[in-house]
């Protein structure tokens, strides 16, 4: 395999692709759906769709490429990606509804007694729904796909 841009691996610059598609979309989307141009949203975690699942999906689709679905690497990176997605979805997820009902506590608390115990609201948006995890890993798998010449050579 000839060097790539990242690293000098092909398969990074690949990734990075799909990664950098689903957040860019997260930006994008922003603009549309809260009329604002967020280009934190670059850098966040959450949302649609999950660049977890595509950037993981990626991998494991590039290194089935590069190596073949027979080859352990590309058994370990299945693996990995398995407990990513389920990670995104399940536990990340649970986390962000935690967090979403005990800032609500905190605000009726703070309102019943005139004051903030913790002035720093948690993070919610922290875990994806199953269909976004679905949708970055479709992603993932189409983008790296489309460079399977790439990855190829």
């Amino acid at each position: 395999m000839q060097s790539g841009i990242i690293f000098g691996n092909r398969i990074l610059d690949v990734v990075f692709v799909a990664w950098f598609i689903a957040q860019f979309y997260k930006v994008v989307s922003s603009i549309f759906l809260e009329q604002k141009f967020n280009i934190k949203r670059l850098w966040e975690t959450g949302g649609m769709p999950s660049s977890h699942s595509s950037t993981v999906s990626s991998l494991t689709t590039s290194v089935g490429i590069a190596y073949g679905m027979e080859s352990p690497l590309f058994a370990i990176a299945i693996v990995f990606s398995g407990i990513v997605m389920y990670d995104a979805a399940g536990i990340r997820r649970a986390a962000g509804k935690h967090a979403g009902i005990i800032n609500t506590l905190l605000d009726k608390f703070a309102s019943k007694i005139g004051e903030r115990i913790h002035d720093e609201r948690l993070k919610e948006l922290l875990g994806h729904t199953p269909f976004e995890v679905l949708a970055g890993a479709a992603l993932g798998i189409v983008v790296s796909l489309m460079f399977t010449s790439y990855i190829q050579v």
